[in-house]
């Protein structure tokens, strides 16, 4: 079985008692924090290895490094396989920076996005103009209702509801 259905099943089990699985997040949170801080210390170098061996690496067990790697995927200047990874797949974290930070913010993780080694790698004004796009892209925005005594949007000149509201 691949080790992103395995993960989805531990982090996602509707019938996990409530307290164990807010236990469960608390400590990936942690791990997820750490990892981050050590990439973004030095953000150039591309780091890459098997799933295993990144584990080790970051000092976390196999389903943490998997989870972390399913929330950076979309972050990732190309995409590692995580829908049929294994324990020896060879991935990479080469990253992204603004689509990191832009996505971080998105998924509302402030843990993340306001880690300071953000303020050396993006000046203010671009992390601030980040944010806002982040915010943006998770706001839902209802187009204008058209009543049925409003012009026609065709621009026939007529009623909306005498012309395309029939």
């Amino acid at each position: 079985m691949a080790l992103l259905q395995d993960w989805q099943e531990l982090a996602y089990n509707q019938e996990t008692d409530k307290k164990e699985l807010q236990k469960f997040w608390q400590d990936y949170f942690l791990i997820e924090k750490g990892i981050y801080e050590q990439l973004l210390d030095d953000p150039d170098t591309e780091v890459t290895g098997t799933v295993k061996e990144l584990a080790e690496k970051y000092e976390t067990d196999i389903m943490s490094m998997t989870g972390f790697l399913d929330g950076i995927n979309d972050s990732l200047k190309e995409k590692n396989p995580i829908e049929d990874m294994t324990e020896d797949t060879m991935v990479s974290l080469a990253f992204d920076k603004e689509k990191l930070y832009r996505n971080m913010v998105d998924a509302k993780a402030d843990w993340l996005y306001g880690l300071p080694q953000w303020e050396t790698l993006l000046d203010e004004d671009r992390r601030k103009e980040l944010y806002r796009e982040g915010k943006r892209a998770g706001t839902i925005v209802k187009e204008k209702k058209i009543g049925r005594n409003d012009p026609c949007p065709c621009g026939s000149g007529k009623k909306y509801k005498y012309c395309c509201g029939r």
